[in-house]
């Protein structure tokens, strides 16, 4: 049976917790789950692709998204903006597609206002010295920068209570499999379906 609507899933968490790599085997796994390309107005990183990893925009350009409410969520995370395109979602949602959003901490709660019924997953480290060392890894930030984004990343794990579920990835393979058996879970829930099935009832 159809369903009317498609789920929104937020994925988010801690910069270095390998939300990007997470999604990216998702995606492999999981062809049904649309994914949100988010825009950002910091620079790209090796190996990112334009309209893959990021729509890259500048400062005006983001501003003027921002302006005229192009943005379904959007937030500045170390003197960059980064947020979410709003059409691309609603359209695939209302052709009942499930959507996938990989956004910062700070727009993940902008959206759980604007759209409580999403299913809000926060990916987490196996500790905060292996989120270091993912950021260390990078090779592209500064010892300043990195300790900004660390102090932040403690910030936002006190944030975790706000999110339905809690996903370590330690092993990308089995937060994809952890993030495969909510998706599937939600879309059994009796609360999505139970009008679908009334209506056939009255048939």
């Amino acid at each position: 049976m159809k369903r009317e609507k498609g789920l929104l899933i937020v994925l988010s968490g801690p910069s270095g917790v390998g939300k990007g790599t997470v999604c990216g085997a998702l995606r492999e796994h999981d062809t049904h789950i649309r994914y949100s390309v988010s825009a950002t107005t910091r620079s790209p990183r090796e190996g990112e692709q334009e309209g893959v990893n990021y729509f890259y925009k500048s400062k005006e350009e983001f501003e003027r998204m921002i302006h005229e409410d192009e943005l379904l969520e959007y937030a500045q995370y170390v003197e960059n903006y980064y947020g979410t395109p709003r059409q691309y979602v609603e359209e695939m949602i209302n052709k009942g597609h499930d959507v996938i959003l990989e956004i910062e901490v700070q727009g993940a709660l902008q959206v759980k206002e604007t759209f409580p019924e999403g299913v809000f997953i926060f990916l987490m480290p196996p500790d905060l010295k292996e989120l270091r060392n993912r950021i260390e890894g990078r090779g592209t930030e500064t010892k300043e920068l990195i300790d900004n984004r660390m102090s932040v990343a403690k910030d936002e794990i006190d944030l975790m209570d706000k999110y339905d579920y809690v996903v370590e990835n330690d092993e990308v393979e089995l937060a994809v499999e952890r993030i495969k058996a909510i998706v599937t879970a939600e879309n059994c829930k009796k609360d999505r379906l139970i009008h679908l099935y009334k209506e056939l009832v009255k048939e």
